[in-house]
């Protein structure tokens, strides 16, 4: 039998939002993730949102059918992945700008309401230095909402 190779992976860790808000610089209402149910290193991890009918975007986004716009989703999935690159880096003391580098093949499948609740699935695609790039998904209910690949690095603040 042979053992494995490399390091051994560290178990997952969840984050809930104190913590989120100890290595992210955004608040409400630009705080777009509530808790982080999975992190595995820096290479996935799973942020949540759930999306009430009180989010100040449904105003006029649209009056009398309520969507959450697909710029939000594709900004809940780079907190996400912001969220847990700063916790690689060990910033809980200190939050860090995190910046967009790009966002590519953006897709949109469904639309996001009031009551549902999205999780953002994030894997690490490519680092260097504190650039990462991350292939992301959103679901509700195990379905597929929307994806893209996002790229950010981290400020030196």
């Amino acid at each position: 039998m042979n053992a494995p190779k490399g390091p051994p992976k560290s178990p997952p860790k969840i984050l809930e939002l104190q913590d989120i808000l100890r290595l992210l610089p955004h608040r409400y209402p630009f705080l777009l993730i509530d808790r982080i149910i999975e992190v595995r290193d820096d290479e996935f991890g799973i942020g949540i949102k759930n999306v009430t009918v009180n989010e100040p975007y449904f105003t006029g986004h649209f009056p009398g059918r309520p969507v959450m716009p697909g710029v939000l989703l594709i900004e809940g999935m780079a907190q996400t992945a912001g969220a847990i690159c700063a916790l690689t880096f060990g910033f809980e003391d200190t939050p860090r700008s995190v910046y967009f580098l790009t966002v590519d093949n953006a897709k949109f499948r469904k639309p996001v309401v009031p009551g549902d609740i999205v999780e953002y699935h994030v894997t690490k695609s490519a680092q260097r230095k504190r650039m990462w790039w991350f292939r992301c998904e959103a679901k509700v209910a195990g379905n597929l909402v929307a994806e893209a690949e996002v790229g950010a690095v981290i400020n030196e603040d």
